[in-house]
């Protein structure tokens, strides 16, 4: 089969498109027939390698991805050929302290499809049972293969460990992003007053649409500033931060005082200034959150399936062209998610 793979890490000329071995299901395994794949941040991440990312090689990328079930192995029970499904990309043991207690996200060996393990972009792709749920008839396979990793992301971050409340207000920084458009989305449909920030026009009317109440052009102006003019000095409760590096000194001038930060990524770095006099001070806190366990899983995605989401498309690409891929999201072109099909499925469309 054809799948996306680099040999090696660095910039987007490692990425490939080319013949890989088939993959064959393990006993707990399902071979899915991948109809369409999506991009995150992640597989930018991981292109250009991590610490102590230690990859085998050529590695095929790919978080996100959802298709056609055709074949399970021997001890698979939940699912059958002819099944829709798509990835949950956290994998994790089931047997720590922390699986025991449901918090399967913080498991102490806990890895993402895509990054630690062989990913899902390519015309197939052999996906343990746990990692996936069903997708509906009648949703679309560019939405069904957008939405698990950036909704399930935002759902856990706001209203599990950031314990979000109606009325509240906060603030989404890109929100033209992945995380960002679905925080917007989730954050709206939990009664808050949502802040969002974008780098153009064009942005941040698309935010609008998806649930934003007011809009910053964090280009333009600095948006900590005119998020205290827009709350007379007060600023908001929330800040849902996967920047880093560039905002996160700003995200706390943002807060009012007992408001948190919630982060689940450092697109431009990991080690900003602590600001601890800033914490202390305001009495603020600073949130972790990564991915999610099964049910938040579930309950966002029924909210993605029945419409009350949209993971909004930024643009469908044939698998080939990956490397331009991930050139939209380096250069942060355009809003929302990109897809990426498999060219033989390309073609048919």
């Amino acid at each position: 089969m054809k799948a996306v793979q680099f040999t090696g890490h660095g910039g987007r000329e490692v990425i490939e498109y080319g013949d890989v071995p088939d993959p064959t299901p393990d006993r707990d395994e399902v071979l899915v027939d991948v109809k369409a794949g999506a991009l995150n941040h992640l597989d930018v991440w991981t292109r250009r390698g991590l610490p102590g990312l230690d990859l085998e090689m050529p590695h095929v990328p790919g978080s996100d991805a959802a298709g056609v079930v055709l074949e399970v192995g021997e001890d698979v029970t939940r699912f059958g050929p002819g099944d829709r499904v798509a990835l949950s990309a956290g994998v994790s043991c089931g047997e720590c302290e922390f699986c025991r207690d449901g918090e399967y996200s913080m498991c102490v060996n806990y890895h993402v499809i895509g990054e630690h393990v062989p990913g899902v972009h390519g015309e197939m792709a052999a996906i343990p049972e746990d990692n996936l749920v069903e997708v509906p008839q009648g949703v679309e396979w560019e939405t069904a293969a957008a939405a698990p990793l950036v909704f399930q992301t935002a759902w856990r971050m706001l209203l599990n460990r950031g314990d979000l409340q109606a009325g509240e207000k906060v603030l989404v920084l890109g929100a033209s992003g992945g995380v960002g458009h679905a925080a917007v989305q989730i954050a709206d449909y939990a009664g808050a007053e949502v802040y969002a920030t974008a780098s153009s026009e064009e942005k941040l009317r698309y935010a609008e649409a998806v649930g934003a109440d007011h809009v910053v052009d964090y280009e333009a102006e600095d948006f900590a500033e005119r998020v205290r003019e827009l709350t007379d000095k007060r600023g908001v409760d929330m800040v849902v931060d996967h920047v880093g590096e560039a905002t996160y000194p700003d995200s706390l001038r943002s807060l009012a005082k007992g408001g948190r930060v919630v982060t689940c990524g450092a697109t431009t770095g990991p080690n900003p200034g602590a600001g601890l006099n800033r914490i202390f001070w305001n009495q603020l806190s600073v949130i972790g959150s990564t991915m999610a366990n099964p049910g938040e899983v579930d309950d966002v995605l029924e909210l993605v399936w029945d419409g009350t989401f949209e993971p909004r498309i930024r643009d469908v690409l044939p698998m080939s062209e990956t490397a331009r891929a991930h050139e939209m999201l380096e250069d942060r072109e355009g809003f929302g998610k990109v897809v990426v099909v498999p060219d033989s499925e390309y073609d048919r469309a």
